[in-house]
Parts: C-alpha cells; structure tokens; sequence
C-alpha cells in the first residue's frame, strides 16, 4: 500500500532533512518535487495544487524551534497536511451508529470492485467488535452472488439472509430488516447488486433501498487500481445517494495511492475503510493519521497490534506465554504455532512496514514470503518427537528432513541453530525475571 509514493516521497523529503537551514528557493524546489511524485501517483490535479499550497504557506511562515531541524519541520507540515487529505477528523469519527439497533449500512459499487468480499470482510470486523452482522444478499442479477455470500459467510462464521425464492431486492432487504430485529442484531449490512457503469435504472434500485432501509450508512465500494476513475465513480455515486464513505479495495496490488488522496479532496467523503489483501481479516481502518505515517514511512503501530488481535488465538496464546516466562520448555511445536500465527497476520513484508523505521531500511531479499513457508516445510518433515526433542537430530535425521521439506541441509542446520540461539536467550530473559514481586 502507497509503496511507490512512499518511496519517491521519502526520496524528495530526505534532501530537506538533510540541510541545517532552508532558504525559500531550497522550500520551492523541494515541493516543485513532492508536486512530480504526487501527480505521478494519479493525485488529482487540483487536490495537488492546494495542497502544495498550504504546505508552501505554512512552511514559508513557519517560525523555526530550536530543538528541531527546519527539514524535520517541513515533514511534520506535509504529514499533518496529508492527514486533512485524507479526511481529518471527519475520517477518524468512524461508523455512525444507531441509537436503536440495527444499524444499517448499505454498500453500493461497480461490479469488480470486490463489493461482496467487503461485505463479509466488514462483517467479520464488526463481529469481532460484538455487533453481531447479518449480511443480506440483495444482489440477484450476478450470478452465483447470493452463493458467494453465503459461501463467505460461512466462512467467516456469520449469518446471512438470502430471502424467499422470486423475491426482489426491495422484497429481500425490507424481509433482511425484519429478520435483523427478530434476531436482536446489532448491525445489517447490505450487499447490493452492480453494474458494469453507473446507469439510471442502477441509481434508481439503490434510491428504493435507501427510502425503504434508510441507512445510518452509504459505504462505495471502489477499486483502488482504477485511480482517478475511481474518483469519478465516487462523485456519481455521491450525486445520487449522499454517500456517507468509501471503502478502498485492492491497496495492496499496484494501486499508486492517487484514489485514496483524491476522494476525500474532490468529493468531501471520507475513506473509512481499506482493503489490503484477500483474507477475511485484510481490512484495515482509514485513520488519516496513521495512513499519513505508513506514506511517509513513519509506521503503524496500531495497526500491527490491530492484525496481531485479530489473528491472534487468546488460549494458544496464553499457553505459548506461560511456556516462554516458566519453566517449561519451548519447542519447535510450539515455534511452529507461533509462525503460523504470524502468518495469519499478513504478509511480512506488509507486517515489516507497520514498524517505525525499519520497513525502508531492510532489504527487499529479506522479506522474502517463501522463507517462512520453507521453514514450515522443514518443522512439518520432522516427527512429533523431533520437534520436543530436536537434539536427537543426527546427520541422518536432517538429511530426511531436507528430502522431505525439498530444502538443502544447509538449511535444516540454519534453522536449528537460529532455534537453539533463540533458546538460549529465553532462558537468559528468564533468570532476569524477579521471582517474587517487587516491593513497593
């Protein structure tokens, strides 16, 4: 997400960090750059120049502290003035919820911007937060979409309601409500049917849901990799049904980030939402701040430990810490578990940009994804007794593990000895904890 901006931005914005004073001429040249990278990121022509604008003005009238450099303070300008691109404060509200339950959200989109996907995505978010969803299936003209609903309901273990045999959109959404109510949930989320291109008799259906829903939310749904079309896309859609936010998919493919600094510019509606991966999991809150952080390659330490909860298994967990601070002792099975749940984070390199300051500095051969696979093919070829016990594995032993794993032996020998490194430091950590508590 934003990689390509974040990059060349950084690249501009290191040459004012390196300076000690910084004369007007050195502050034009400088954004006269940040104005490339961001046009070359599909920013909207007029978003970029007002916000050139008031960088520029602020800079320029910025008295300097003396406990901060004059690059770092161009930094902090640009970022708190990516964050009122973004949505400001407006974004940071979130949800507008009921007073009485259900809160409706209704999400509306083209076909192909992966709009039922997000229904359960959000879903999932929801449930975890205990607003107990319902996913409704309003949408009856794509094929197999009602299914596909279902299927992703199933699998992240919510209901949904698909209404009667025959039954029209307005017929399904108005029965989803009285199910919603009956059902005491907290939330109904809407999956509506799209086009191909915004048309008439597309914008009158979703005009007849919202009369007979009326919603407390308009989320579009749209594809980050079409850029600015995306923002046209966004002004149609908010020009018939007053959207209340956008959801942005796909920002973890090429997408440039032009979209996602242009919607709120041009349209006024903030982006609540991002999506950055396949799982059910990958969707990410739209913080404007914390947005701003990950572009400038500040991190996102939120976010890491939003993706660590809700990947994390509590019990597994538990058990895993009481290993690691007591007495027992921690094995490749449980190294194993805790990989796995690593995994279910993200991608690591995705996970390694959340960390301030490290994710530009390491190498891209590093963050290879395949490494961590590798080494759960190599766990996966010992047996239950070698990974309680993996001082018994002799020359034989490893030579079958990398047959059976498809790696060198060079490899099975890395692995344990970084295993038997990380062993040792836990049981250095340990002799550090106080056995009794301290005194007050």
């Amino acid at each position: 997400m934003f990689d390509d901006l974040s990059r060349k931005l950084d690249g501009v914005l290191a040459r004012f960090r390196q300076r000690g004073v910084l004369t007007e001429p050195m502050i034009r040249d400088g954004l006269r750059e940040v104005r490339r990278v961001l046009l070359e990121a599909d920013v909207n022509f007029q978003v970029t120049r007002e916000f050139l604008s008031r960088v520029q003005e602020k800079a320029l009238g910025e008295k300097v502290l003396r406990s901060v450099s004059p690059g770092q303070q161009i930094v902090k300008i640009v970022h708190d003035e990516l964050v009122a691109l973004l949505g400001g404060e407006r974004a940071r509200a979130g949800l507008s919820w009921a007073s009485v339950p259900p809160t409706v959200i209704l999400l509306v989109g083209l076909q192909g911007s992966g709009k039922t996907t997000t229904v359960a995505k959000l879903g999932r978010r929801l449930a975890r937060q205990g607003k107990s969803p319902l996913l409704a299936a309003c949408d009856l003209y794509r094929p197999a979409a009602v299914d596909q609903l279902v299927d992703l309901g199933r699998q992240a273990g919510l209901p949904v309601h698909r209404g009667a045999p025959g039954a029209g959109p307005l017929e399904v959404a108005r029965s989803a409500l009285a199910a919603a109510r009956a059902g005491r949930h907290a939330t109904l989320l809407v999956d509506t049917a799209g086009r191909l291109q915004i048309d008439e008799p597309m914008m009158d259906e979703l005009r007849a849901l919202k009369a007979e829903l009326r919603p407390h939310e308009i989320l579009l749904v749209a594809d980050a990799m079409t850029g600015q079309e995306a923002v046209n896309i966004a002004k149609g859609f908010d020009e018939a049904l007053d959207l209340t936010g956008v959801i942005l998919t796909k920002m973890d493919g090429d997408a440039r980030g032009g979209a996602a600094l242009s919607i709120f510019g041009v349209t006024g509606k903030p982006i609540k939402f991002v999506g950055v991966g396949e799982g059910l999991d990958a969707l990410d809150s739209a913080d404007p701040v914390r947005l701003a952080g990950r572009i400038l390659q500040m991190g996102d330490v939120v976010g890491l430990v939003e993706r660590a909860q809700a990947a994390v298994d509590r019990e597994e967990q538990a058990r895993l810490e009481a290993k690691l601070l007591g007495k027992g002792t921690f094995t490749l099975e449980d190294f194993l578990v805790t990989l796995r749940q690593v995994q279910r984070m993200g991608p690591l390199e995705q996970l390694v940009k959340l960390i301030p300051g490290v994710g530009s500095k390491l190498p891209a051969d590093r963050l290879d994804p395949k490494r961590m696979k590798h080494v759960e093919a190599i766990i996966l070829s010992m047996t239950p007794e070698e990974r309680q016990r993996p001082e018994i594995l002799n020359g034989s032993r490893r030579l079958r593990i990398a047959r059976g794993s498809g790696r060198p032996v060079a490899e099975v020998n890395r692995l344990l000895k970084q295993f038997q490194e990380m062993q040792r430091f836990l049981k250095q950590f340990r002799g550090r904890i106080p056995s009794k508590p301290l005194r007050s």
